[in-house]
C-alpha cells in the first residue's frame, strides 16, 4: 500500500524521471545530482510533416515509447526497477494527452515498487537544469525561462521556492520563434531554423522589442513583435519586394533576445545575487547564450548555462527538480491529475 508518511528520505537517492509534456517521450536516471542515463524517443520528425505538434500524434506514439525508453534508461544506468528510490513524471503544464501517458506510467511504476512519487512541474524542471551543470549550485540566485509555453525572470530563493519578478503577458519567446519561422517557410521546430537563418543575416530590420515600453516595466510581449514580422513579409510580399529572410530572423531574433538579457541582468543587481542560471528551449538559442554570457561577465555575475540538451525537454531535469522535492519530503498523492495548464 503506497502511504507517504512511510517513506524515508535516504541521502543520495536514485531516482528516475518521466518527461511526457509534448513530442519528446523521456527518461532518465540520477543519483543524487549525478545523471547515469538520459534518453528521449521523439515524435519530432513525424511532428514536422504537419508544420507542429499534433496532439493526438503526440500522444499516440508516447503510449508507444514509455514503456521502451524506461526500459533503456535503466539498462544504460546498469539499474533494475527495484534499485530506484524515488520515481518523478511531469504532470503538467503540456498536452493533456501526452501528460497523461507519462503521468499514468509513472505513478503505477512508483506504487509497484512501493516507492515515492512526485508530480513535477514542468517549468521548476528547467529551473533546476541549472544543478546538473553545477550540482553544487544554491540559492539564491536569478533564473531566466524562455520557452515555448512561458517566459519570465525568476528569484530563486530556496530549492523548492522562487517568485516570479518579470513575465510575458501574451505569448512567450518559443512561440514567438515557432511563428516566426512558420511565416518564413522554415521547417519545425522553428527556434532552431531561425537561429541558422540569423546567422547569416544583419539585423537591420527595426521590429519592436518584446519588452513593454516603460522603462521601469517588469512585462515582455511578444504577440506585438510576431505580428509585426507576420505584417512585414506579407507587405513586402504584396509589394513584389525580394525579403532579405536572413536579415528578417537575425531582426527578430534582437528584438526577441536584447530585453531579456537586458532585464536578466538589472534583476539579478538590483536583488544583489552574484549567480544567473537560465532554463527552457529558447536557452539553447546561440545567440542568447553568447549575449547573457557576456553581459553577466560584464556584470562580474557568475552564470550557469545547461548544455543544450539539458535545455530542451529532457527527463533528467526532471529528475533533478525530483531531488529537490524529495529532499524536502514532498511527496505526492498517487491520485494527482495532469494539468494542461499550470500558474508559474
Amino acid at each position: 500500500m503506497y502511504d507517504k508518511s512511510a517513506f524515508v528520505i535516504k541521502e543520495n537517492p536514485i531516482i528516475l524521471g518521466m518527461e511526457s509534456s509534448c513530442d519528446e517521450t523521456a527518461c532518465a536516471v540520477l543519483s543524487g545530482r549525478k545523471i547515469l542515463s538520459s534518453r528521449i524517443i521523439s515524435s519530432a520528425a513525424e511532428q514536422a510533416k504537419y508544420g507542429g505538434v499534433v496532439p493526438e500524434i503526440a500522444s499516440r506514439m508516447h503510449t508507444e515509447a514509455v514503456d521502451e525508453v524506461c526500459r533503456l534508461a535503466l539498462a544504460d544506468a546498469g539499474l533494475k526497477p527495484s534499485d530506484i528510490d524515488c520515481v518523478a513524471a511531469t504532470y503538467g503544464a503540456g498536452l493533456l494527452g501526452a501528460l497523461l501517458v507519462g503521468l499514468s506510467f509513472s505513478k503505477a511504476l512508483a506504487y509497484s515498487l512501493n516507492v515515492p512519487f512526485i508530480a513535477v512541474n514542468h517549468i521548476r524542471g528547467h529551473i533546476s537544469a541549472a544543478y546538473l551543470d553545477k550540482p553544487d549550485l544554491k540559492p539564491p540566485f536569478i533564473t531566466l525561462l524562455a520557452s515555448g509555453g512561458h517566459t519570465a525572470i525568476l528569484y530563486t530563493s530556496s530549492f523548492t521556492k522562487f517568485e516570479v519578478l518579470a513575465a510575458t503577458s501574451d505569448d512567450a519567446a518559443g512561440e514567438a520563434f515557432d511563428k516566426c519561422a512558420r511565416v518564413l517557410g522554415l521547417p519545425y521546430p522553428g527556434g532552431p531554423s531561425v537561429q541558422k537563418l540569423a546567422e547569416g543575416g544583419a539585423p537591420t530590420v527595426k521590429f519592436p522589442s518584446a519588452l513593454v515600453k516603460n522603462s521601469a516595466s517588469l512585462r515582455f510581449s511578444y504577440s506585438g513583435l510576431k505580428t509585426a514580422v507576420i505584417n512585414y513579409c506579407h507587405n513586402a510580399e504584396q509589394r513584389g519586394e525580394q525579403l532579405n529572410a536572413a536579415d528578417v530572423a537575425a531582426s527578430f531574433q534582437c528584438a526577441a533576445i536584447d530585453p531579456l538579457v537586458k532585464k536578466t541582468v538589472e534583476l539579478a543587481r538590483r536583488y544583489n545575487v552574484k549567480t544567473v542560471t537560465a532554463g527552457g528551449g529558447v536557452i539553447a538559442n546561440e545567440y542568447l547564450r553568447r549575449t547573457l554570457s557576456a553581459a553577466c561577465r560584464r556584470a562580474g555575475l557568475a552564470l550557469v548555462l545547461p548544455e543544450k540538451k539539458y535545455c530542451t525537454d529532457n527527463a533528467a531535469m526532471i529528475a533533478s527538480e525530483g531531488l529537490n522535492q524529495y529532499m524536502a519530503g514532498n511527496f505526492s498523492d498517487l491520485d494527482i491529475n495532469a494539468a494542461a495548464a499550470i500558474p508559474l
